[in-house]
């Protein structure tokens, strides 16, 4: 975290200050949800833990940091001014550049004066009798809000293990979604690594770079697409500006809410010849677009088999030991999880200070002042770096204390899993809208554009409250029930939440939701 500003550790908390709404987060979601709220008139309080605007972008900043998607279209399409006067450098743009464009919209939309820093919401409470939500802060705010709108991110409460002994270990010890922003020099330190997720994807090469020998614990080999970076010249930049809206719509209109050329031959009638074709071609090409080789891909097990096994035969051919290049091919199903981008990573398990252990059949057993045991063997390492990812969807909500109707609290409601229709909102909790929320498909897509879905529809909503005019709207229940089963209906409706805002409004307008 950002050192405090005198004004900021010396300004008096907000005592009973009423607004229309609060919002918890000053990442992408955020700010986009402050814009609205501001359009429609509303006055609106958002409250940051961090020092400053960005969310995943202020806190993540391991070293190989940056976006999945192309920096093209990983970015907010509201604003054509905005698609035409931001530049991006690289066809995937690293953490300091994206951090900087979203400094460059708190700036642009001159949303700063709406957004306290530094400040961690701790408990939101709604008040049946005055239909308002009081939310308080650990520095000492009581305000109250007619809505409470939760943006505080999928992917941003850090998942730390208990790894025993682990205050032991006399060196320091990182977790990438934590990263010290005076950066750390790993130049001639034995580094141990745990994880070879996402974070570990992107990092673990940087890192090999500067350590004068690199640990590796692996629990699950990752699947991992060659990213194949560039700069972008001026004339790329010009020639997606010249019909930025064209692209925009059918990005909008693609399940993973990004555009890319996609095959819909089945792969299971290509020859094996012609796949093997297409593979590499799409290989050659780069990124998550190399799911798109064919259309059934995700849909049928023999179809995924095939790109698999290629996957597979490209990790051999790059890993010379076999036994290294064994350990790093997963044996799941491709795409079953989110696909990483690398750039060079399965490359660098070839340096000669690289290690690869498999703590998969047999855990860390513990930390030790000097490392790491793993099956009675003690690795002997300098700094630790925890690339242990996230308490992923539900893990921000639980270092809140959120209490709803009938003084139920949200963390009792999710005690056997999160309960929250579409992701966007869970019965009992009035007026709570939760932007990319458990139950929504938003990880599995271009995360600024699931938002930017999110908060239109919850925009929407607030402004047909004002016109109806209702006090409060929560989820049905058992339209709640019903999503979380995953019922026949819930494919109709996740086809509706992809197709965007139409889809969710006529649920609305049926009736899968409750105004008072």
């Amino acid at each position: 975290m950002a050192p405090s500003t005198a004004d900021e550790r010396e300004r008096p908390p907000e005592i009973d200050v009423a607004f229309d709404a609060v919002v918890v987060g000053a990442g992408f979601a955020g700010l986009y949800m402050l814009y609205r709220l501001r359009g429609l008139g509303l006055t609106a309080r958002v409250y940051e833990a961090g020092g400053g605007v960005g969310g995943t972008w202020y806190w993540n900043r391991y070293p190989g940091a940056r976006c999945d998607v192309e920096s093209m279209q990983y970015s907010f399409s509201f604003s054509e001014e905005l698609d035409q006067q931001w530049d991006w450098s690289e066809k995937y743009a690293p953490q300091p550049e994206i951090l900087a464009y979203a400094n460059h919209i708190a700036d642009r939309f001159d949303l700063r004066q709406n957004i306290v820093f530094n400040t961690r919401v701790t408990a939101a409470t709604f008040d049946e009798t005055a239909k308002r939500w009081r939310v308080e802060t650990d520095r000492g705010d009581r305000v109250v809000a007619r809505f409470c709108i939760m943006a505080i991110g999928c992917l941003s409460a850090t998942n730390h293990p208990a790894f025993t002994d682990r205050e032991a270990f006399r060196g320091p010890i990182y977790h990438t979604g934590e990263w010290p922003h005076e950066g750390v020099d790993f130049a001639g330190l034995r580094v141990g690594v745990i994880g070879t997720g996402s974070s570990a994807i992107q990092a673990i090469p940087i890192i090999a770079q500067q350590a004068s020998a690199l640990t590796v614990f692996q629990r699950t080999a990752t699947y991992s697409v060659p990213a194949w970076n560039e700069k972008l010249s001026p004339e790329y930049r010009k020639s997606i500006k010249a019909d930025y809206p064209a692209l925009r719509a059918k990005a909008r209109a693609r399940p993973t809410g990004f555009y890319f050329p996609f095959n819909m031959q089945p792969a299971l009638e290509a020859s094996p010849k012609e796949r093997e074709r297409q593979y590499e071609e799409a290989w050659k090409r780069g990124g998550l677009p190399f799911l798109g080789a064919y259309g059934d891909l995700l849909f049928d097990k023999a179809a995924n088999d095939t790109i698999a096994d290629f996957a597979r035969r490209k990790i051999r051919g790059i890993v010379k030991d076999p036994a290294t290049a064994d350990l790093l091919c997963p044996d799941n199903v491709f795409g079953c999880k989110r696909l990483c981008v690398d750039t060079g990573y399965f490359e660098t398990y070839n340096l000669p200070h690289v290690k690869l252990v498999d703590v998969s059949k047999t855990p860390i057993e513990r930390f030790t002042t000097q490392g790491i045991e793993v099956n009675g063997t003690e690795y002997h390492l300098d700094a630790i770096v925890c690339a242990t990812g996230f308490a992923a969807m539900t893990g921000s909500f639980e270092k809140i204390r959120i209490t709803g109707r009938q003084g139920l609290t949200l963390a009792e409601k999710w005690q056997a899993g999160p309960r929250a229709y579409l992701g966007v909102a869970s019965a009992g909790f009035p007026n709570l809208f939760t932007i990319t929320g458990p139950g929504s498909p938003s990880v599995l897509a271009s995360m600024i554009q699931a938002i930017e879905q999110h908060v239109d529809w919850m925009a929407d909503c607030i402004a047909h409250m004002r016109d109806i005019g209702a006090a409060t709207v929560e989820p049905v229940e058992k339209y709640e029930d019903e999503w979380i089963e995953h019922d026949p209906g819930a494919s109709a409706r996740i086809h509706a939440l992809y197709r965007g805002l139409p889809g969710l409004r006529s649920k609305v307008q049926r009736g899968h939701v409750q105004w008072v």
